[in-house]
């Protein structure tokens, strides 16, 4: 599709792979500045972006487009040195003094107040992108402000210092208040408390492997670049201040997030707030940035680009050259109530890779492909339960999830299907199909005729070797309708990943007589880019269906789901292969000898006769030569 705005000639020399430059990306960020800045107030506090509001309301939605673009302006005028040839600070600083002269008044231009996240959180949430703003160009924009609109930004900003965040990555918000005001003299013990605060959180929230849990719990999404990484990393480098421990985790964080790129520059589709689109790449320039990161100057450009390109030429821009709520186009199921109109301008946390100068090697270094285009790989991120499998042939990234549920530590286990985090499997061509869909890549235990979710997932190990790889969890299947458990009841999963096939098992226990197992695979349109492939190997009944999914997924207005079944009752073992692939594989020739006895499956491959090992009580896998 054509990019509503004039690009520059692509350069194929020095960047091969995507034909992007720096030049592409100050042009991006000046072309969705300009078309966002149309629906301005008056004043410019408040940029009040068509379409359908958030649950915070058109008020809080309008402070939201000034803070999100603000933030894409900051990085863009910063890391030009101080260079505005459009002039967008003086249009951030009118509005500055526009939204902060009368706070919480019903008027054109006031901005709301900082409250609870229960309350009225959301503009919390902005005060963040504002407060970082305003740091990025503080010698260029702050420094030139009147006395009083200072004082004015400065007792607003409070408010989110002294208000309850919501319980996870919104403590980051008041932390980058808070570095804010001390970085300009206005410090205090209230800004010291916060920062410390957070700190604190920060440890209890790291589980190792570069990941951080999105608040007590496992949620690990997206937050981990684009706020868990990006907020005090960044931070410290502002500061010119030693990151540790925040620069080494990042760096390890990118060691497995930089496979999670696919060859066309998708980012995997997993996790909520996904219309933030190519804010995935974030962490990838904030590590070439700051210099911690494991990947060459290269690689980051042809990942952070290879991501901008991939929605700009994908329909991520309306006609007027807006971002949509979406992914490719605009698209309910993948927004959240509080998702509105200017949501998806968290994105410009991608130009935090212009902090890098032109004549840093982010930009003068040929670019290079994308991890995924140089081998096949198979990585097991054991302390988040993942596991990432992705092939060269067709540039196709899996994640295989077996940690992250999104669900806190004091909730229920009951609970709706969530298609972000319940699913066995995520892909960066393929999104999971809406809640009152059926469930791609999910195992079902049907009782009585109601059918399970899976909810609170408890990791059970990841590992593997080269060119190989498993993870496995178990859970308490929940029920939708009537009784939300059965006592008893548990499903143990294992996945295990070689080359493009993904093999499948999992032993139920306390399954009730004449109850069944219902598997799914991947959600695959019908224009056939991507093919999924589904082969039952023990406990299901004969052959494979197909299932269709009305609503779609991000990818695709109409989906078809393969489906597995099979009886179940006390213990059962099933076994299947799975694939998500460019070109069909032939499943049915995969495996050339199966033993399931006495607790163990044994899988003989076809490729090179190498056997997979599946024990249960307790879970381990092995390949043997």
């Amino acid at each position: 599709m054509t990019v509503p705005f004039q690009l520059p000639m692509e350069d194929r020399e020095s960047s091969p792979c995507t034909g992007y430059t720096r030049a592409h990306w100050e042009t991006v960020a000046d072309g969705l500045l300009a078309s966002a800045w149309r629906w301005s107030t008056p004043g410019g506090a408040l940029l009040d972006l068509p379409g359908r509001p958030s649950a915070a309301g058109v008020r809080s939605d309008g402070l939201e487009g000034y803070a999100r673009t603000f933030l894409a302006a900051a990085f863009r005028v910063a890391g030009a040195g101080g260079a505005d040839p459009h002039g967008w600070l003086e249009r951030y600083a009118s509005g500055l003094a526009a939204g902060t002269r009368a706070p919480g008044r019903d008027d054109t231009e006031s901005w709301p107040l900082i409250l609870d996240h229960l309350v009225a959180g959301q503009p919390m949430v902005e005060s963040a992108s504002i407060a970082l703003g305003l740091r990025l160009t503080a010698p260029w924009l702050w420094k030139n402000l009147d006395a009083g609109v200072q004082d004015r930004t400065e007792e607003w900003l409070r408010g989110a210092l002294r208000h309850t965040p919501a319980p996870n990555n919104w403590y980051l918000f008041p932390y980058t208040v808070a570095g804010f005001l001390e970085s300009v003299g206005r410090g205090d013990a209230e800004t010291a408390d916060v920062r410390q605060r957070v700190r604190g959180l920060l440890e209890g929230w790291y589980v190792g492997d570069g990941w951080y849990s999105d608040g007590d719990g496992r949620a690990f999404d997206h937050y981990n670049g684009w706020a868990l990484h990006l907020y005090p990393v960044l931070d410290a480098h502002l500061a010119a201040a030693d990151a540790e421990p925040y620069g080494t985790r990042l760096r390890e964080h990118l060691e497995g997030f930089g496979l999670m790129f696919a060859a066309d520059g998708a980012p995997l589709y997993y996790g909520r707030s996904l219309t933030y689109r190519f804010a995935a790449s974030a962490a990838v320039g904030l590590g070439a940035v700051t210099g911690h990161t494991p990947l060459s100057p290269g690689t980051s450009r042809g990942l952070i680009s290879g991501s901008l390109r991939h929605f700009l030429h994908r329909g991520a821009l309306t006609e007027d050259g807006l971002l949509s709520p979406g992914w490719y186009g605009p698209h309910e199921a993948t927004l959240q109530t509080y998702s509105g109109p200017s949501s998806p301008y968290w994105a410009s946390k991608a130009f935090v890779a212009l902090l890098a100068p032109p004549e840093h090697p982010l930009w003068t270094d040929p670019e290079e492909p994308a991890p995924v285009e140089t081998a096949d790989r198979v990585l097991a991120l054991p302390a988040p339960g993942l596991l990432v499998q992705s092939t060269r042939a067709d540039g196709i990234v899996r994640l295989h999830n077996h940690g992250s549920d999104h669900v806190r530590p004091h909730d229920g286990e009951t609970g709706s299907d969530d298609p972000l985090y319940g699913r066995q499997a995520y892909s960066t061509h393929t999104g999971p199909t809406a809640s009152g869909n059926i469930a791609d890549n999910h195992l079902s235990v049907e009782v009585g005729g109601r059918g399970s979710v899976r909810r609170r997932i408890h990791p059970l190990g990841a590992g593997g070797g080269d060119g190989w790889g498993w993870a496995a969890s178990w859970h308490r299947p929940v029920f939708t309708a009537g009784p939300p458990m059965v006592p008893g009841l548990r499903v143990e999963s294992v996945t295990v990943a070689r080359g493009p096939y993904e093999l499948r098992v999992h032993r139920v226990t306390g399954a009730p007589t004449d109850s069944r197992v219902v598997h799914t695979g991947w959600a695959t349109g019908p224009d056939g880019s991507v093919v999924s492939a589904l082969h039952g190997l023990h406990g299901w009944d004969d052959g494979v269906e197909s299932l269709r999914a009305p609503q779609g997924t991000a990818y695709t207005r109409w989906a078809q789901v393969p489906r597995l079944a099979g009886q179940a009752g006390g213990t059962t073992v099933h076994v299947c292969l799975a694939a998500l692939t460019a070109e069909p594989v032939p499943l049915d020739e995969a495996v050339t000898e199966l033993v399931v006895e006495h607790g163990r499956v044994r899988v003989r491959w076809a490729l090179d006769g190498a056997r997979s090992v599946i024990g249960f009580g307790p879970v381990a896998v092995s390949l043997l030569g």
